[in-house]
């Protein structure tokens, strides 16, 4: 892992396409990026993860001291009930998010949530020691594409403090089109959105991800906003500075891999021709 970072440093933001919990368990191309970004970013003080999988009704961010592993799912091997990833919380970041992000009400969790596979799937491939804080915020359901994009705004003063911000989710996740015979491949519409999602992002505006509600495709690749989401947040916090491919890649004909970064030296970002599982 890098090492800590000096005053004055900008953090690193990172969007990772998390896929199957299964992930947790796998070594092959994308957690080798995932492992790989995490040795080459700064040490943070803390991590701020906005998953997929905290799709609720307010927005809240973790704010207990040691947060459960949450196994947010279900018919899967034993072996990945059995995985804990025993990070602190850091309730005092919690405190900086909610000051951060007003006048927008943030409540602080102290009992209900944790650390979901979206965000432990991901941090034991890239911070597997488990010893840096984690928190979580949560997406709220009620706000519209321009919300979420504004609170990703607010976060951006995180990024000078010593806080890694990663968002995971999947640019294209469509359960009900999984084709597990197809691998690591992906349908025609889902590479299509993926691809135009791709040039919006490599862009100097990289919030213009959140006008492709009216890509032909929209509706098949994001069926329910979840897993697109927390692509807003980090697509906020580049501002007008392109994200670069961390990795990329389908599976299952109806799953993006694809995961970017943005404030990373462009040596230490992964190459998307990695060959492997």
């Amino acid at each position: 892992m890098g090492s800590m970072p000096s005053p004055g440093t900008r953090m690193p933001a990172a969007f990772i396409g998390h896929g199957s919990p299964m992930h947790a368990l796998r070594a092959n191309r994308y957690t080798e990026a995932w492992r790989e970004f995490g040795r080459s970013a700064p040490r943070p003080r803390a991590i701020l993860v906005i998953s997929a999988h905290w799709y609720t009704n307010v927005t809240a961010v973790t704010a207990m001291a040691r947060p459960r592993t949450i196994h947010d799912f279900y018919g899967f091997p034993q072996e990945l009930y059995d995985l804990t990833y025993p990070a602190p919380g850091l309730p005092e970041l919690a405190e900086e998010v909610a000051d951060l992000t007003k006048p927008q009400w943030v409540g602080c969790d102290v009992d209900s949530w944790g650390i979901d596979h979206g965000t432990w799937s991901v941090l034991r491939h890239a911070f597997p020691e488990a010893s840096i804080p984690v928190l979580q915020l949560s997406l709220n359901a009620f706000q519209g594409f321009d919300q979420h994009l504004e609170l990703g705004r607010r976060l951006r003063g995180l990024r000078d403090s010593g806080v890694l911000i990663i968002g995971s989710g999947n640019v294209v996740h469509t359960l009900a089109a999984l084709d597990h015979t197809r691998a690591e491949e992906g349908f025609d519409w889902a590479r299509r959105f993926d691809d135009a999602a791709r040039t919006v992002l490599q862009s100097t505006d990289p919030t213009g991800v959140a006008a492709l509600t009216g890509h032909r495709d929209f509706d098949n690749a994001v069926p329910t906003p979840d897993h697109f989401l927390p692509l807003l947040y980090v697509a906020a916090l580049a501002g007008d500075e392109p994200l670069s491919l961390l990795i990329d890649g389908h599976q299952a004909g109806s799953m993006s891999m694809a995961a970017y970064t943005v404030g990373m030296p462009a040596e230490t970002v992964g190459s998307p021709s990695c060959a492997g599982d």
